[in-house]
């Protein structure tokens, strides 16, 4: 069952490419690793996610480790408090956006740095293929946290004034549901706030067009001013307009970085690979410095700790905080563009006026083709790019590549979860971009399997 070992954390459906049994596992040698005498445990709503706890806390208590269950929370819950209270261990039982069926556990050590395949998560799946070890002399304790009311507190003191907003707030069934209506109160109406794993009116991954139907004619049909939707574990936001169209998750970097530098001048800010030139360009008109990066939470929070960078954002709709521990808070995004949308409503502005600012280039949005041969994929899109349009101005090589001439730039690049080849395109007007993604999905043609892509 190694394959639910992923890049950034475990995960996969449960009972097929996981079990209790590897869960009890990895209890028993996650102690020992993170050097960890109590591990903070939470956990989403999905029906199995009890029957991993169980394991998991017996496999932890068994090792002579004491566990510390938050019960249901938010994923960034768990990251909040690993560094605030000091835990050297946490777990999440999660599988954040996926379909009911899938479940998993993100794990993260001390200060909130995430348990990822180069920092941890391959000696884990190592020992966790072995037989457990014998049981400890002295059996951990297991007790019930309740922190939820100082995490809403913060969130509290961190939102910016929202009066005259009006906005729509689509929980997904998932975590959020726990804590929207006490932080946002009467600026927003909700949607779906009742947790449930089953998540009977949409899929909890709100990239997927059909999960924002409900929220944008919402939006539509209530002259709302935006629409805000949670994934299932609410690590990740989205945003549709007053229009009820989605809004591209990089282009939110964009007026986080306009926030943050109000307050600090000349401040780093985090972008992957897979981020608008719209973005970068208006970050430096801003006085800051992009700083672009791999795609992932693992890579993402220890490269903000690396560079200082005050905030950082992905195309997957994390976004991440210097003051969060460096880790990513979808509740926390919401606060900050919330309180962007209420100030432009109140000065007669739009929402849709603000991400103007960062759309302005044609984006292909990012593209999904089934690929067995991920690499000579990648090599032979590359090479025959270089061949047509000669060398780029920019090369960047650290996850997939990404190819820069001076007005347009495509990335592709292997999903660390998904069997996909991943494609982004931006040039500078429509007529180039079709002609560009044109070119590269008739180089690509040759290895697809099955088609391609779903694009947001």
């Amino acid at each position: 069952m190694a394959g639910a070992f992923k890049a950034y954390d475990i995960r996969g459906v449960y009972g097929r490419d996981f079990d209790a049994g590897t869960v009890y596992r990895v209890g028993r040698r996650l102690p020992e690793l993170l050097g960890a005498d109590t591990v903070l445990v939470g956990r989403d709503v999905r029906k199995s996610s009890g029957e991993i706890f169980e394991a998991l806390a017996e496999g932890l208590t068994d090792s002579g480790a004491s566990v510390d269950d938050m019960g249901l929370c938010t994923t960034p819950m768990t990251y909040y408090f690993t560094g605030a209270k000091g835990y050297r261990c946490a777990v999440m039982i999660t599988a954040s956006h996926n379909p009911a069926e899938y479940n998993g556990l993100k794990i993260s050590r001390s200060g909130a740095l995430p348990v990822g395949e180069d920092s941890g998560l391959k000696e884990l799946e190592t020992a966790a293929s072995r037989p457990a070890p014998a049981k400890s002399p002295i059996r951990g304790k297991v007790r019930t946290v309740d922190f939820s009311g100082e995490y809403i507190g913060f969130l509290k003191s961190r939102l910016p004034d929202l009066s005259g907003l009006h906005a729509a707030v689509d929980c997904s069934n998932g975590m959020a549901g726990l804590l929207a209506r006490e932080v946002f109160g009467g600026a927003a109406e909700y949607m779906f706030d009742m947790p449930d794993g089953a998540f009977p009116n949409h899929s909890p991954n709100p990239m997927e067009a059909s999960s924002t139907a409900a929220l944008s004619e919402t939006v539509c049909c209530g002259g709302l001013d935006l629409g805000v939707i949670f994934d299932g574990d609410a690590d990740r936001v989205m945003y549709v307009d007053e229009e009820g169209r989605f809004i591209r998750p990089d282009l939110i970097i964009g007026l986080l970085a306009g926030r943050a530098l109000s307050a600090e001048s000349g401040a780093k800010v985090l972008c992957d690979i897979r981020t608008s030139r719209g973005v970068t360009e208006a970050v430096e008109r801003m006085g800051g410095t992009p700083v672009i990066w791999k795609v992932g939470h693992a890579f993402a929070k220890v490269k903000l700790r690396e560079t200082g960078a005050a905030v950082g954002g992905e195309v997957a709709g994390h976004y991440y905080f210097r003051d969060f521990f460096c880790c990513d808070s979808a509740m926390l995004c919401a606060c900050e563009v919330l309180g962007c949308a209420s100030a432009a409503v109140r000065s007669g502005g739009k929402f849709s006026d603000l991400i103007s600012e960062f759309d302005v280039y044609a984006n292909s949005g990012e593209i999904n083709f089934t690929v067995e041969d991920k690499d000579s994929a990648m090599k032979c899109v590359v090479g025959r790019a270089l061949d047509k349009f000669g060398s780029p101005e920019r090369t960047l090589d650290f996850d997939g590549v990404r190819c820069d001439w001076r007005d347009w730039w495509f990335n592709v690049r292997k999903s660390n979860t998904e069997p996909f080849l991943r494609l982004i395109v931006e040039a500078a007007d429509s007529g180039m971009l079709e002609s560009r993604l044109g070119l590269i999905k008739e180089w690509l043609s040759p290895f697809i399997c099955g088609g391609g892509g779903d694009v947001r």
